[in-house]
């Protein structure tokens, strides 16, 4: 416990080179970048992801971002292993304390996630299930698989993925997003409460959680993969589904044909990554620096900002039409709310 007169938090960790850190979900996006700049501080580097191919080009990446920087002797180690497994999360636990040699580490990223499950009352239960064991479940696992480590070291800190629909439980009036904001909401209480549990319990270790906006990463297409949906080859029963989808936004699609849906959604995971405000490398790096200078409520993007200031002006309007009508008088959101 942190005695009489003790000073909580310690001071941030601001350089790391020479640190071990974890990402999950280091195979794509923002997960991708991290580890990228990471390298190139000089931190040796432990990723995980449910895509091998992901991850070696992740690697390769890094391996040339490092050379860049001088800091080529990082060690660089993956593991594919699906968060939601805890037992799994372990076993990526040893994974890295075996590869690195060591018994320590120093910053842990719950970054892994994906998007899905989107209604309580209409989606399929193991969608809603999968994307909250994911995004809120794949949090747990790190921490719990990796806290002997942590504990270990003379300074740690974890910093977990949230997403502005920790602040916001939708995309919009009629973008239903249950699964994914009900676990981006316990992340976030997950973290909150970390802050006092490391001052009581490990002081030498503090937490921050990041509220990303639209980032520029491909997790639209990615969790449509996860949940079995290919937007490279949609067949007939996922366009039924997404056609579905759509109508239940009070969309007609009866002028559509199924080639206009499989288009449709082509179009939409690819602009979701090119038209974003953020780029994924942009948001690593505001993460990166929010860990350097100990901030532990991170959010990532104009929009995100933009979001929070009117949550906090108008709290009770939140989930109504005029809480909409000033977001889009503010510029923000366009490529994420749906009407």
């Amino acid at each position: 416990m942190t005695g009489a007169g003790s000073q909580y938090p310690p001071p941030p960790i601001s350089e790391f080179a020479g640190l071990v850190a974890v990402v999950t979900g280091g195979g794509t996006g923002m997960g991708r970048e991290l580890v990228r700049q990471l390298a190139a501080a000089g931190s040796d580097v432990a990723l995980c992801d449910v895509s091998a191919e992901a991850m070696d080009e992740t690697v390769e990446l890094a391996r040339v971002d490092a050379a860049d920087s001088d800091t080529d002797s990082v060690r660089l180690t993956t593991f594919v292993v699906d968060v939601s497994d805890e037992e799994a999360m372990h076993a990526f636990a040893a994974h890295v304390a075996a590869a690195f040699d060591t018994s320590t580490i120093q910053l842990l990223f719950n970054n892994a996630g994906i998007g899905g499950g989107s209604s309580l009352v209409t989606a399929d239960r193991a969608e809603w299930d999968r994307t909250f064991a994911v995004c809120f479940g794949g949090v747990l696992n790190g921490l719990r698989a990796f806290m002997p480590m942590l504990l270990a070291a003379d300074r740690g800190h974890v910093i977990n993925t949230s997403s502005i629909n920790g602040l916001w439980a939708c995309l919009g009036p009629v973008g239903s997003q249950t699964a994914y904001g009900a676990a981006k909401f316990a992340v976030r209480g997950l973290t909150e409460g970390l802050l006092v549990d490391f001052r009581v319990n490990a002081p030498h270790l503090t937490a921050s959680v990041v509220m990303p906006g639209h980032i520029g990463t491909g997790i639209v297409r990615n969790s449509l993969l996860h949940h079995g949906i290919d937007v490279k080859d949609l067949n007939d029963d996922a366009v039924m589904q997404m056609r579905k989808n759509i109508e239940a936004r009070g969309v007609d699609t009866s002028g559509a044909s199924d080639e206009d849906i499989r288009n449709l959604v082509v179009l939409r995971a690819d602009t979701f990554e090119s038209d974003a405000p953020t780029t994924a490398a942009q948001a690593a790096t505001i993460i990166l620096d929010a860990v350097k200078t100990g901030e532990w409520r991170v959010l990532v993007g104009d929009d995100a900002h933009a979001l929070d200031e009117l949550l906090r002006e108008r709290p009770t309007e939140a989930y109504t039409d005029a809480f909409m009508a000033h977001l889009d008088a503010m510029g923000h959101l366009g490529g994420l709310v749906q009407r």
